[in-house]
């Protein structure tokens, strides 16, 4: 349906996906700038992101230092679920969670601090959220 001056209406996004697409975009801007790396929110893309995080975590920096580059990369993650499912973010407490359009959720900031612990991985997290989709 058309808005009253015509044009086609915008899809508006959910307040709570404001910090994370933020932060996604920034994971984006600091890895082309910083490794020359290109990011595309595929799932694809993602195998990039897992290895760059094997990388911090080879360098032994301390969680509490990479935290927020693990936000903005488990944000881009979630973004690639987003993009490529219909899925919306969710927000509470602080907290931001993907839920897929089958009424599952997903926390791909977490997975993203399992990967630096050795134990997870986003590229897995995106391709079970999509599965199906």
């Amino acid at each position: 349906m058309a808005a009253p001056d015509g044009t086609a209406p915008q899809r508006t996004r959910p307040q709570a996906a404001v910090k994370p697409v933020r932060w996604a975009a920034d994971a984006v801007a600091a890895l082309r700038e910083g490794a020359r790396l290109r990011l595309d929110y595929s799932a694809q893309s993602l195998w990039r992101v897992d290895r760059v995080i094997e990388e911090i975590r080879r360098e032994g920096a301390p969680m509490q230092a990479v935290d927020g580059v693990l936000r903005g990369f488990g944000a881009y993650a979630g973004e690639v679920v987003v993009r490529h499912t219909g899925a919306e973010w969710w927000a509470t407490g602080g907290e931001h969670w993907v839920r897929t359009p089958d009424g599952r959720l997903w926390d791909p900031i977490e997975e993203a601090r399992r990967c630096y612990t050795g134990h997870g991985s986003l590229r897995l997290l995106c391709r079970d959220a999509t599965a199906g989709a």
